[in-house]
């Protein structure tokens, strides 16, 4: 789920390269095509802090100069695009199988890529994992259910009190050592490249 297609699985491998460098995980990846005929695409990456899952607007600036510089080089993007590095946000997608370990407790929206139980989408408490599985507890189920990992193609968090209190709870924990960081933390951080990047652009910050 952190990649989709083929192409951005690709990109995904030297995105993680880069990011492990500068201590920061990888979230999402998405390139999608333009509505308009001749358009520029949008090339959408998700990271954050190994340490906390956060991440400020400096570390999105920065490994977007990092990311901006390697497709420079590289050039595995055809046409023009343009790019954006962000945080996942409060209500964050659900990319890897430890988020469903990390976030327990909380309440998730999840879609797979086929029926199970007669249906695809789900909405219930997030209960942990089961070796390859995830376990959630779903309103008006009696047990708890587990769907393979594998078969899930979308999850994300889902915006409500306990996640916003949740959210306020590790920002206070975190104190102090916030105010050591360069810039503060945004819940919803991003970086976006100012100009379009095509196969013969040069951006003056790489």
């Amino acid at each position: 789920m952190r990649a989709k297609t083929p192409e951005e699985r690709k990109l995904l491998e030297v995105f993680d390269a880069i990011a492990e460098t500068m201590a920061l995980n990888i979230v999402r990846v998405r390139l999608q095509g333009s509505r308009q005929p001749g358009g520029s695409r949008f090339l959408q990456i998700m990271a954050e802090r190994k340490t906390d899952g956060e991440i400020n607007v400096t570390q999105c600036a920065r490994l977007s100069r990092a990311i901006s510089a390697y497709i420079d080089e590289a050039d595995p993007i055809e046409g023009e695009f343009t790019l954006e590095v962000s945080s996942p946000g409060i209500d964050r997608p659900l990319t890897r199988l430890s988020d469903f370990v990390t976030y327990e407790g909380l309440e998730a929206r999840i879609e797979l890529d086929r029926l199970a139980e007669g249906r695809k989408r789900f909405r219930g408490i997030l209960a942990g994992i089961e070796d390859d599985h995830i376990a959630i507890d779903l309103e008006g189920e009696a047990e708890t259910a587990l769907m393979p990992f594998d078969w899930v193609i979308d999850a994300k968090l889902i915006l409500n009190d306990e996640l916003l209190k949740r959210g306020a709870e590790a920002k206070a924990a975190r104190g102090e050592e916030e105010d050591d960081e360069e810039d503060e933390d945004f819940d919803d951080a991003e970086f976006e490249d100012e100009d379009d990047l095509d196969d013969d652009a040069a951006n003056d910050d790489k």
